[in-house]
């Protein structure tokens, strides 16, 4: 029993067992004084106040939302409007920050200067300053009538971004689960290992083929209308289309820039790591630049790549919280909006540390799944 003991405590039970108990007497004179102090200006603890309808109005959500609703669903709104940022994000971020790290790479000095001084500049100069020149730039765009129109189907106005959308109509329950059974079928048959059935990309990019297919054949025998929506000027403002506000244009574009610069030299790093034998070998088999990179050196890469970029997102995820210097209604600016007006302010903070801890909990756990199944690839460590 005592062996037990000691190889869960450790070789010193006694003096750890005194540091926990420390620091549990130190939380609890913590929170004694904060309930002293919360009864002395008359505030009740309690979590009753998400039940309240809150006095304010939230200009942007994925839910509807309008006062008089309860603080809990404010919550919610901001939640959501904080995972779609941090979404798109880390979609665009690695998107732009793979591409400027292979130009880094390219044998064209002028090509990798340019995107060294951009990742210079960029990782060097803080992320809330560069918030503020995108919101100073989005708000000095022209007015829709004279917005600038780029390849005549997005159009950049100082009241935002419009962009082509997918407008689906006449979508019935019965077709959705039918697209979401054939998806989870896709899933499952690249998870059965078909992809080592038939090496490369040739399964994974067959079923994904097929997959599509089969999706649009359920949606189109269920009468369910698929169609673009390009945006339009009409009048004073532009009808059509997806838009985003220019607090969101401003932070997405922001956190795109600050951390595909960050990505980009992961993936330059994650590359210069893979040892140049294997470049040499892969090239003694025929293979051209871009098969090199796609087929042996970066399945070796994301070895290292992946463990960083995870920490990357974490980041952009805690970052996106900077949305309340900018004005767009994120968790960190809905919570603080209610710790101001209930003066719940302790439970407020509680709130967003265990939201925002529960997001990058879930952004960690996929990406160490992900992680795991690209250590799985090629030889063990001895």
């Amino acid at each position: 029993m005592r062996r037990r003991v000691t190889g869960w405590l450790g070789p010193r039970p006694a003096l750890q067992l005194v540091i926990v108990a420390g620091v549990l007497a130190v939380v609890f004179l913590l929170g004694a004084n904060i309930a002293t102090t919360m009864a002395r200006i008359g505030v009740t603890p309690g979590f009753d106040f998400l039940e309240r309808a809150a006095n304010f109005e939230i200009g942007e959500g994925m839910i509807a939302f309008r006062a008089g609703d309860s603080y809990a669903r404010a919550i919610v709104v901001g939640l959501l409007n904080t995972a779609k940022l941090s979404l798109l994000g880390c979609c665009l971020a690695t998107i732009l920050g793979v591409s400027l790290g292979m130009m880094r790479l390219s044998g064209n000095l002028m090509l990798s200067g340019l995107v060294r001084w951009y990742v210079e500049i960029v990782r060097n100069t803080p992320l809330l300053l560069q918030l503020f020149f995108w919101i100073a730039l989005a708000h000095t765009l022209p007015p829709p009538r004279h917005a600038i129109t780029l390849l005549g189907a997005v159009f950049l106005t100082n009241r935002g971004v419009y962009v082509p959308g997918i407008v689906i109509s006449d979508l019935s329950v019965g077709a959705m689960l039918l697209a979401a059974a054939v998806v989870g079928g896709w899933i499952w048959l690249v998870r059965r290992g078909w992809r080592q059935k038939r090496p490369g990309l040739q399964a994974p990019l067959l079923a994904s083929v097929l997959s599509i297919l089969a999706v649009g054949a359920v949606l189109a025998v269920s009468g369910t209308k698929i169609g673009i929506e390009v945006p339009a000027i009409s009048g004073f403002n532009i009808r059509g289309g997806f838009g985003l506000t220019p607090e969101f244009a401003a932070l997405l574009v922001g956190l795109t820039v600050k951390f595909s610069a960050i990505i980009a030299e992961i993936v330059r790093a994650g590359i210069l790591s893979v040892r140049r034998e294997q470049w040499d070998a892969a090239r003694a088999l025929g293979l051209h630049r871009g098969k090199v990179i796609r087929l042996v050196v970066l399945p070796q890469a994301l070895r290292v790549i992946t463990p960083l970029t995870t920490s990357n997102y974490l980041d952009l995820v805690k970052d996106s919280s900077l949305a309340v210097a900018i004005g767009y209604p994120d968790l960190m600016n809905i919570v603080n909006t209610t710790a101001n007006t209930t003066g719940q302010a302790f439970e407020a903070l509680l709130i967003v540390v265990l939201l925002y801890l529960a997001l990058n909990l879930g952004v960690s756990a996929l990406m160490n799944l992900y992680n795991s199944r690209v250590a799985l690839r090629g030889e063990r460590p001895a």
